[in-house]
């Protein structure tokens, strides 16, 4: 019965193929884009701008980290940026009620945890979608919080909350560390363990994954709650930069990470997806807005082109998954 559900499923070593071609592409991008800006506008490679890009780029990264593995399940969650904001401000609050940092990051983190199992255990016992359910959290945590706070930003924080008690010009060694510890261990665990094959199985076929014992509604959950605590994480990495924290943090963060992972090659349907991809997603994107800037082309322009990113990853990703579904189905009725 087992083999019955995996009849029609690419092989690993397609897989493999397919996502080594993938990154191959976006790395070529990333390098003509490259090309162009040392060409056209050399400044854009100066210590200061590369720095502020490296640190905007942190939280995406890490909160992409996240939304990889629940896209791996075959879901996906748009209510990150509100997670962010809320995450943000309570760590703010936190810092300012004397709470030790350690503290203060532990306590974030499991309360984004929290979000993020709330919004898997609906998904998985519920059968809700998981856009609607994401959705309806997006909303209700973002107009709590602007209700909560009655927009005012978080002001007056402890001198050992911003840049974690460090240098400004010591922080981005230490973030980047800490990004890099995040994304390395998560990345081994998809590769090399048994939870990360349960997430690949759960995307791919779940009912085959169910006949095996698996529970995926358990494998749902644990993913949706890695994303709240990663982007908790990321929430915290971007709030000790500066010396107030505002609630509308976060804004379209969600449209940032989920074309990120699709540019890396992580399908929306599950089953299929690098951390490698999903990196070099990050860096093509963040990249590209401040590209936009030195060309003095409209900021307002990279929303749009991050939305057709997105169309022509997805187009990518289905049409090569129709065909392989189509050549399936003919071997198993020749069969």
């Amino acid at each position: 019965m087992l083999k019955h559900h995996r009849r029609g499923l690419p092989r690993r070593s397609d897989l493999r193929k397919a996502a080594r071609r993938r990154e191959a592409s976006v790395a070529f991008a990333i390098f003509a884009l490259c090309v162009v800006m040392a060409a056209v506008r050399p400044a854009y490679f100066a210590l200061d701008n590369l720095n502020d890009l490296f640190l905007a780029s942190l939280p995406v990264l890490v909160v992409a980290a996240g939304m990889t593995v629940v896209m791996l399940t075959g879901e996906i969650d748009i209510s990150v940026g509100s997670i962010f904001a809320v995450c943000g401000v309570v760590a703010g609050m936190l810092a300012k009620a004397g709470l030790p940092l350690l503290v203060d990051v532990g306590v974030v983190c499991v309360l984004g945890a929290s979000f993020g199992a709330l919004s898997g255990s609906l998904v998985a016992y519920l059968k809700l979608p998981s856009i609607v359910v994401t959705l309806a959290m997006m909303i209700a945590l973002r107009d709590g919080l602007r209700w909560s706070t009655q927009g005012a930003w978080v002001q007056d924080l402890p001198a050992y909350f911003q840049w974690f008690g460090l240098s400004q010009s010591a922080f981005p060694l230490v973030a980047g560390l800490v990004a890099a510890v995040v994304f390395a261990g998560l990345s081994w665990g998809l590769r090399y363990t048994g939870a990360g094959r349960l997430l690949y199985l759960t995307g791919s076929n779940a009912e085959a994954a169910r006949l095996a014992g698996v529970d995926t509604s358990q494998v749902k959950i644990a993913a949706f709650a890695c994303l709240g605590a990663l982007t908790a994480l990321a929430a915290i990495l971007n709030s000790v930069r500066f010396n107030q924290i505002p609630p509308n943090a976060g804004l379209g963060l969600e449209m940032k990470v989920i074309a990120a992972v699709v540019v890396g090659g992580t399908a929306i349907t599950g089953g299929r997806g690098t951390l490698a991809g999903t990196l070099l997603g990050v860096i093509l994107l963040s990249a590209i807005g401040p590209a936009l800037t030195y060309l003095g082309v409209s900021a307002y322009w990279e929303r749009a082109i991050q939305g057709a990113i997105i169309l022509v990853a997805v187009g990518l990703n289905v049409v090569p998954a129709r065909a392989q579904k189509r050549a399936g189905s003919l071997d198993a009725a020749r069969a």
